[in-house]
């Protein structure tokens, strides 16, 4: 198959695969020869888990350590458990810091009831302090970065 058709498969940019490629996640397909890619169902199946693994937010690197797994099937799996504990933790991380962030927009939105002219809102005053370096709702013990 050609690119434009690996990328409807699997539903990867065209311009992302030529990158995994580049970056060797990809191994370089045969090329016709008009010079065109072509590309075979281990092409599809590796994308595939790539794409599988972006989804689950894995950083490249980590994408490219369990891809040498997947080629050497007989190294020890301690390692794929390290590295999806790993994610696990960056995620939970994650977690926290958008909870946080709930949080403040919670309390800022807690500054404005009703329908009135800006110039009355209590988020624009808030968001305007915070501006000025002023404690605000959002962030009251400590002026914003």
């Amino acid at each position: 198959m050609r690119i434009k058709e690996l990328s409807q498969a699997t539903g990867v940019d065209v311009e992302t695969i030529r990158f995994y490629e580049k970056e060797h996640l990809l191994p370089a397909p045969a090329r016709s020869d008009n010079g065109y890619r072509a590309y075979e169902e281990p092409h599809l199946e590796r994308l595939s888990f790539i794409r599988h693994c972006r989804a689950l937010d894995m950083p490249l690197s980590d994408v490219k350590r369990l891809l040498a797994f997947v080629d050497d099937p007989a190294r020890h799996c301690l390692d794929v458990d390290q590295l999806v504990d790993e994610q696990l933790s960056r995620v939970r991380a994650r977690l926290q810091s958008m909870h946080a962030l709930e949080r403040q927009l919670v309390q800022l939105r807690s500054r404005c009831k009703g329908e009135h002219e800006g110039g009355e809102c209590g988020i624009l005053h808030e968001l305007v302090a915070a501006a000025h370096g002023e404690a605000c709702a959002c962030h009251p013990s400590s002026a914003p970065p």
